[in-house]
């Protein structure tokens, strides 16, 4: 069917609004890049995820606010709009379309990976290539078809979660603990801090790019069923989950095995079942991790097309990107979108060895912008607005707000200090000057009545 329309389509429910959200920031994040953190941090990673979560929470709140007061496509991209001014749209915008669509090549890239578990000597291209048509495929159809395909990828790892947590609960607190489990691998090589404090508010950078994504449900709002209902649930159930599922799943890691082995490379979640002494644990805990990875970049796929969609329709990109297909799919923008696929299949060809940590640290920077400035957008939604009685309120405010941007850009400037993410600020910056040149040269183009 072709591109006939330019509205979306309202079919999402609350329980897919929020598994949209748990389906983008439970993935690599959290299977591979937690060992990394683990590595940087020791045992106080605890404290970094706690800290991600705090601002999480903090950007969540902010969020609900503004999209049941407005459950508009395009979300905080609309916002900044309307209070940051047509610039500040425009940034917000295409840092996030920027850090989604390198995101979805980080996910791509872990893919190869993992099945390079099973089959390590084919090329992980392969894996790259068919996994990412085939999601490209359900991103095409009615959102109805994404919405209930990303929400059974996301109960699969959820499920597996749940089931990791009690039984690692058991192993460290049952009748019969593992060898060598217990609470007092959280202080037995180097303590608690063994890197110090600036170990642990390095592993915070991991920590927000493992949570990037949760603002996916404000995106998500203008195909919800009903908004204001389906995004406050949404809001409350994914945050909560996801605080759970993260510090839980750590601490109990942490506890079972020593922090130096879970953080020594690839899932610490393998390295766990495997000194479980299960001989098929490890195959299985491979597979949920590929399923995150796949449910995550499903979910980036959806969001990165539905940014794009929003810029189209502000006059920030190509108004042929802003029309749908008769079932409601965006499907131009979907398109456009999977460049991330293709930057992930350049750079995994050119540096197979590192190409994960490189994605990482570049899509990083449009992430802790995207958030910075939706704290921004909050406080100056307050100066202008206050919340009608009965619907839901941001406790503090624009300070909590102030409060989480201040914190996003200590987190952004220390990303120059880390050698793991120093490639964050070095393509980062450039680009943005990048985007600031197009915008400034369009004004001036518009101001002499020259046609775009």
């Amino acid at each position: 069917m072709g591109d006939d329309t330019t509205k979306l389509h309202r079919s999402l429910s609350a329980g897919q609004l929020s598994m949209i959200a748990i389906g983008g920031a439970i993935g690599t994040g959290l299977f591979l890049g937690s060992g990394f953190a683990i590595s940087t941090a020791g045992p106080s990673v605890l404290v970094s995820y706690l800290i991600g979560g705090v601002i999480s929470l903090l950007l969540m709140g902010a969020l609900a606010e503004m999209t049941v007061a407005d459950p508009a496509a395009g979300s905080f991209g609309v916002f900044a709009d309307r209070y940051l001014g047509p610039l500040g749209g425009y940034v917000i915008r295409y840092a996030y379309l920027a850090g989604i669509i390198l995101a979805v090549g980080t996910e791509v890239t872990a893919i190869a990976i993992y099945m390079k578990f099973w089959w390590p000597a084919v090329p992980g291209l392969y894996w790259i290539l068919g996994f990412s048509a085939a999601l490209i495929a359900v991103n095409a159809f009615d959102v109805r078809v994404f919405g209930s395909v990303e929400y059974v990828l996301s109960l699969i790892k959820i499920v597996a979660i749940v089931g990791f947590i009690l039984l690692g609960a058991w192993w460290v607190f049952g009748s019969s603990p593992l060898p060598g489990a217990g609470l007092q691998n959280y202080t037995a090589d180097g303590g608690f801090f063994p890197h110090g404090l600036g170990g642990m508010w390095v592993a915070v950078i991991i920590a927000i790019f493992s949570y990037f994504s949760i603002e996916m449900i404000a995106v998500a709002a203008g195909e919800a069923a009903d908004p204001e209902r389906a995004i406050v649930q949404a809001f409350k159930a994914t945050i909560a989950r996801l605080l759970v599922f993260y510090i839980a799943t750590i601490a109990l890691m942490l506890a079972i095995v020593p922090w130096a082995r879970a953080g020594e490379g690839g899932s610490p979640f393998i390295i766990v079942m495997a000194a479980s002494g299960w001989p098929a644990a490890a195959g299985v805990v491979n597979l949920v991790i590929l399923i995150a990875a796949l449910s995550a970049m499903n979910s980036q796929l959806y969001v990165a097309s539905r940014m794009l969609f929003g810029l189209a329709e502000a006059g920030h990109a190509p108004r042929a990107l802003a029309r749908v297909s008769r079932a409601g799919v965006p499907r131009r923008a979907l398109a456009v979108t999977s460049l991330g696929i293709a930057c992930a299949v350049a750079v995994y060809a050119a540096r197979p060895e590192t190409a994960f940590t490189l994605m990482i640290s570049v899509a990083t920077c449009g992430a802790m912008v995207t958030w910075m400035l939706i704290f921004v957008t909050h406080v100056a939604y307050r100066r202008k607005h206050q919340p009608e009685p009965g619907r839901f309120r941001m406790p503090g405010g624009q300070w909590t707000s102030l409060l989480g941007a201040v914190l996003m850009a200590a987190i952004l400037i220390t990303t120059a200090f880390t050698e793991a993410f120093r490639m964050t600020l070095v393509v980062g910056v450039p680009c943005f000057a990048v985007l600031l040149l197009i915008w400034w040269l369009r004004q001036r183009l518009r101001r002499g009545g020259v046609a775009e």
